[in-house]
């Protein structure tokens, strides 16, 4: 893959890294070019893999906004044309047909398992079906899903720490619709959305559960401050949005990730349990919102973009609230302690106050000045 000019996206210089691991080669020299039909990639992490087959016209299925637009820059760096490869997210209708399925095993093990629920009806006996990851991506868990949904299944020997996953389709095995979107009622210590209904598609952080980093910030939030325009960025399920929104019906509030399985798992948490102004918007932090437009941002910014660690996100998130924010608006942030986002908040607001903590987590409140 060294022939082909690739990034990932936002590209961030700091970091400086690869678009592509060893999983992604060992896919590419094991298919070698020879491919027919319908080719389908699910799970490609930057594009780099429908990139490198794009005389073959892809179609891409991805539940990342970053990915989608990682592989728009690639296919431009490389000159190829968009019109190459077929762009869609995990909530689209997928292909009817199937010849080639190449899959880049995620980390959430319910997403794949989404994922090939929704894609098995296209896939016929002949489909040739190939997984890729690294070894420590691979379990026998991996491997039972892939049985379990599809056929058969066995795996490669490791190289440079990859490995490949090779399915025999059975169309004797009875195609069952997916599990997801998984439903579950919520503690009754969590304030005005005691034992409400959250809605969790497939690959949503702790999906069967409230986590204790947003059960400890839905117990700090801010009271209710009249009229305004509140973003919950990196909404997830939208479980925080949703407490703001219930806390304050006169304000609108705006849901914001990446991941489409998190936004549509917003929107049907909302839908259920409130009937306030709300939008949903896929996209990178909070690029495409009005400069000076927010009253409130809360946040839980991850630190792993797939197998890294990296502050790249929470930088981005943290400059791009205080561009949406009016003067004298606030972010709120929770964190683990150890991240220590009360220096990056100093940096970007030039003050940061600790609104609550415990031995684990802290939340932290910065002003637009």
């Amino acid at each position: 893959m060294n022939e082909l000019d690739l990034t990932r996206f936002p590209e961030n210089p700091r970091e400086q890294l690869r678009a592509w691991d060893a999983a992604d080669e060992y896919l590419l020299r094991h298919l070698g070019g020879d491919l027919h039909g319908n080719v389908v990639v699910v799970g490609d992490r930057w594009g780099a893999l429908v990139t490198a087959l794009a005389a073959h016209r892809p179609t891409q299925i991805t539940d990342s906004y970053l990915t989608q637009e990682a592989t728009r820059a690639n296919l431009k760096r490389n000159g190829i044309g968009p019109d190459q490869v077929r762009l869609l997210s995990t909530r689209d209708t997928p292909p009817d047909r199937v010849d080639v399925l190449l899959v880049r095993v995620p980390k959430s093990l319910a997403l794949l398992e989404d994922q090939l629920h929704r894609l098995a009806p296209a896939v016929r006996e002949d489909t040739v079906v190939v997984g890729a990851g690294m070894v420590t991506e691979i379990h026998t868990s991996t491997l039972r899903t892939f049985e379990r949904v599809l056929g058969p299944t066995r795996t490669s020997l490791a190289e440079r720490k990859a490995r490949l996953i090779f399915c025999a389709p059975d169309p004797a095995l009875p195609r069952t619709a997916s599990p997801w979107p998984l439903t579950y009622a919520l503690p009754d210590d969590v304030g005005d959305l005691s034992r409400r209904t959250v809605t969790n598609h497939a690959g949503i952080f702790c999906a069967d559960r409230l986590d204790i980093g947003t059960r400890f910030l839905l117990r700090n939030l801010p009271q209710s401050r009249g009229p305004e325009r509140i973003v919950d960025l990196g909404c997830g399920n939208g479980v925080v949005g949703l407490a703001m929104a219930l806390r304050n019906p006169s304000a609108e509030v705006l849901f914001v990730d990446e991941s489409y399985q998190a936004l549509a798992s917003a929107e049907a948490t909302f839908a259920g349990n409130a009937s306030s102004a709300a939008r949903f918007v896929i996209g990178d932090a909070l690029a495409g919102l009005e400069p000076g437009s927010a009253d409130l941002v809360v946040t839980n910014p991850p630190f792993h973009s797939h197998r890294t660690t990296t502050d790249g996100t929470a930088w981005r998130m943290f400059t791009g609230s205080r561009t949406a924010l009016r003067r004298g608006g606030e972010l709120w942030v929770i964190g683990n302690r150890h991240l220590g986002y009360h220096v990056k908040l100093r940096r970007v607001f030039g003050n940061c106050e600790v609104v609550a903590g415990d031995p684990k987590f802290v939340v932290l409140r910065s002003v637009r000045r």
